[in-house]
């Protein structure tokens, strides 16, 4: 059975809820683990006043006995802090949000019910669920992270050689940045944009450590896991272009300087010393370091808003002012983290079977021997 996540409710509703189908039985689950990602979802600097108010912590209410899987659906509650059961009708809807083209779609007369699903603030539920494939990938030493490289024009120009020293720096920055020099100037971006009334948007990179070659498929279109990645990532709110590797980069340079080439030792196996196809080679993964891109667009709610219309009357009137953020580049990097462990855990599942957790582990050995391959150490291999 493959992963499924499902994900309920709405922003300002009583909670969300994510529903999580296809994980093996025997794996631990931790409340705390979960309510450890959703912090870090919520942090970052340049975040507005929602972020507050809400608290978020996990609640698992089906799918484990005794804190361990069981093979059925697990559902995760967090609740809303702030929730209403009455809203004042909005009629200005934001460009760049979802608000028009909901009222289009429904055929709706208040742009509040097409923002409350719309909103980011569905992607705790995602991060919930998510935090059960984290888990799982853990289970066979696979690590996923994030970094900030560009935020409102500012890009990192300095990163640590090792993978494991830009995951500890990113984790100590308010802006999830490896770069001191450059989140000081991201830093002093976003207060500009904020004097303004204004949003910025940037550049995460998610970085996922020990996996193995062989998940996905070159066989069909829809199980190539580079599109199965990209659809994920692209799907998390405001997230408008995703890059696998150095692909743009590689998109302006001769072939010579475009491919990774390959080595052999007895005791290490197949190796690679670049990384510029970002862990994947025709859809499948190749042992390497999976390394996405996610170019996230400035926020659409301004507090200098941009000109639209009524829909009651289709008089010109500015867009709907709402409480939001002046960036959330740090936060989109914890839920582009989350759809990468999500979908490489589905990969995993799909691989090595996923009834129970010991049988998929004890596959998952027979096969590092066979594929003669052993984790890479955590370098970050650059051309």
């Amino acid at each position: 059975m493959p992963l499924r996540l499902v994900t309920a409710g709405e922003s300002h509703g009583r909670g969300l809820v994510a529903v999580v189908e296809g994980l093996p039985a025997g794996l631990r689950v931790e409340e705390a683990y979960i309510d450890r990602q959703l912090a870090r979802r919520q942090a970052g600097y340049g975040r507005g006043g929602r972020m507050q108010i809400e608290r978020d912590r996990a609640e698992i209410l089906s799918g484990l006995v005794d804190g361990v899987t069981i093979g059925a659906p697990v559902a995760v509650l967090v609740w809303n802090r702030d929730w209403r059961t009455e809203e004042v009708p909005i009629a200005r809807p934001r460009p760049g949000h979802a608000d028009l083209v909901g009222v289009q779609k429904y055929g709706f007369d208040d742009v509040r019910k097409a923002l409350e699903r719309a909103s980011a603030r569905e992607t705790a539920a995602r991060v919930a669920g998510a935090s059960l494939a984290l888990q799982l990938l853990e289970e066979f030493g696979i690590e996923v992270f994030s970094h900030v490289v560009e935020l409102g024009g500012v890009r990192v120009t300095q990163l640590p050689q090792r993978w494991e020293e830009v995951r500890d720096r990113a984790e100590a920055s308010d802006l999830r940045c490896a770069d001191p020099e450059a989140a000081e100037e991201m830093r002093r971006a976003i207060d500009a944009a904020r004097e303004r009334g204004d949003t910025l948007g940037g550049v995460v990179e998610v970085v996922a450590l020990g996996v193995p070659p062989g998940l996905g498929s070159y066989v069909h279109w829809d199980r190539k896991l580079d599109g199965r990645l990209a659809q994920a990532v692209m799907s998390v709110h405001a997230i408008k272009g995703v890059a696998v590797g150095d692909a743009f980069a590689l998109a302006a340079g001769p072939g010579h300087q475009a491919h990774d080439e390959i080595f052999y030792e007895r005791d290490r196996g197949f190796y690679r010393l670049t990384n510029r196809a970002g862990g994947l080679e025709g859809g499948v993964t190749n042992g390497m370091p999976v390394v996405v891109r996610a170019a996230m667009k400035p926020l659409s709610t301004l507090r200098q808003p941009l000109q639209s219309v009524d829909i009651r009357t289709g008089a010109p009137a500015p867009g709907a002012v709402v409480r939001s953020d002046v960036t959330a580049v740090p936060a989109a990097g914890v839920v582009c983290e989350a759809m990468v462990a999500f979908v490489l855990a589905d990969a995993l599942c799909e691989k090595f079977g996923a009834d129970a957790l010991e049988d998929m582990q004890q596959a998952y050995r027979h096969y590092l021997q066979r594929a003669r391959w052993t984790p890479t150490p955590p370098v970050r291999a650059r051309p």
